[in-house]
């Protein structure tokens, strides 16, 4: 049985060889089995720690399993209750019924094989993961869009929080601009999942990721015989967003010809596909971002004025994290918890001035490096309390200001980065950039790492 299907199980049953039996047999599948013969017991072993499956028979003394189930879903929150399974040697449909009302999952009648037990148990096992994965994602988006997906409780952030709400209402175009890293992709899903086309798409467009060769038929799609290779009709982008939301990243790569192509979208929004006789229509919000200025590339002639001011009309400005350091306690709670329990690290705190330690640092890869820093010590941490032995920032180039600990690295620190390099670019398949930008640092910085430890 693998990993995935294990887990802790509260077996309650009155009759001892019954019990035993099941007890191992369960064990022998990899579960954590506790047991008892006393309902009672039971009682006070689920207040006392967390079960992922309670199994219970249903005819007892003192108190059956239906009456054990009732007081335990009517005590427990149901973002903390076991998944139920009664057993009975004497199943009528109306015990069935009811258990199922109180929230059982499913029912074993008596006699039963043991590898019926070991059946449900692991479908109850799967499904009580599949519930708490739903509620961890859950609890994140509410979190997250409770503040429009941004954490931070300075003076700044919370005027971007008000333009966000305020621009929600509206489906006028905008154009996010901030450093690598300062969350513009954020609050353009925060925009998004705020305005009244919510329901409807939201489609992302990496501009600087997709060859320029291909970026028109990715937005404006092609028919087939368009170009060499092209043996089916594609939708593109601006298709796919019809009604929703289309966001444009790193708009400042995109070339001249395209420039005048997407002016022409946001002017008349319709467009023709490659190698289409017809113009298609599309009613689209399009928010684009860029780390690039686009005043400077207008005046130096690598910007379309006529698009500059088509994109720009509710301007947001993300500042990097270095001049909003009164942000960064909230945003190291929030990426402890997030990560924590994506992990299923237990992280009761952080040491005394790791965090005063943390606002001392510039942050060249702002909030996207922060968060790579706290994931890696939430992961490296040997115990429960995060201290600054596990806490290393790659490519760190200033140091804490006087009277705060320093940010050690960890002995094995050059494995740490190696290792962290190598997944990235493993994530990225081997797309540099991709990489660079996942860790929070510059492709320069990527360069260096690569050259320092050899890799390929």
């Amino acid at each position: 049985m693998t990993a995935a299907h294990r887990g802790t199980i509260l077996l309650v049953d009155d009759e001892e060889k019954i019990l035993k039996t099941l007890g191992r047999a369960l064990r022998d599948a990899g579960h954590a089995v506790v047991e008892t013969t006393n309902p009672r017991e039971a009682q006070r072993l689920l207040a006392e720690r967390a079960f992922d499956l309670l199994v219970v028979d249903n005819v007892m003394p003192q108190l059956s399993g239906l009456d054990l189930i009732r007081e335990y879903v009517s005590s427990t929150a149901e973002s903390e209750r076991s998944q139920i399974v009664m057993m009975t040697a004497h199943a009528t449909v109306e015990s069935a019924i009811e258990a199922m009302k109180l929230g059982a999952l499913d029912y074993l009648q008596k006699p039963f094989e043991i590898d019926e037990l070991l059946v449900v148990a692991r479908r109850a096992l799967d499904h009580q993961r599949l519930t708490s994965e739903y509620r961890y994602l859950r609890t994140e988006r509410d979190e997250q869009f409770g503040n429009y997906g941004i954490v931070g409780r300075s003076r700044v952030m919370r005027d971007i929080i008000d333009r966000a709400e305020r621009v929600a209402q509206t489906k006028s175009t905008v154009l996010i601009t901030g450093e690598t890293g300062t969350g513009k992709e954020l609050v353009a899903r925060a925009i998004h999942n705020r305005s009244a086309q919510r329901e409807m798409p939201l489609i992302k467009v990496n501009c600087a990721a997709i060859p320029e060769t291909l970026l028109e038929s990715e937005l404006f799609g092609h028919v087939r015989g368009a170009f060499t290779g092209a043996t089916t009709t594609k939708k593109g982008k601006f298709a796919l967003a019809d009604g929703g939301t289309i966001f444009l990243d790193e708009i400042g790569t995109m070339s001249p010809a395209l420039q005048a192509k997407l002016l022409r979208v946001l002017q008349e929004r319709e467009f023709e596909p490659l190698g289409a006789e017809r113009t298609e229509r599309v009613d689209v919000r399009v928010i684009a971002a860029t780390n690039r200025d686009l005043r400077q590339m207008v005046a130096e002639g690598k910007f379309q004025e006529d698009l500059f001011y088509r994109l720009n009309v509710i301007p947001i400005a993300l500042p990097p994290l270095r001049e909003r350091p009164e942000d960064i306690p909230a945003l190291v709670d929030h990426f402890v918890r997030k990560h924590a329990q994506r992990t299923g690290r237990r992280i009761d705190g952080i040491a005394d001035g790791v965090v005063a330690a943390l606002q001392q640092y510039t942050w060249p890869g702002n909030v996207r490096e922060l968060e790579n820093t706290i994931e890696r010590a939430v992961v490296l941490s040997p115990g429960t309390t995060i201290t600054a032995d596990a806490v290393s920032v790659i490519g760190a180039t200033s140091a804490p200001a006087s009277g705060l600990p320093s940010l050690r690295l960890r002995q094995n620190i050059e494995w740490v980065e190696k290792e962290t390099i190598r997944r990235a670019l493993e994530r990225s398949g081997g797309v540099k950039k991709e990489a660079a930008e996942s860790m929070g640092i510059s492709q320069r910085a990527l360069s260096y790492y690569l050259a320092k430890y050899r890799i390929d």
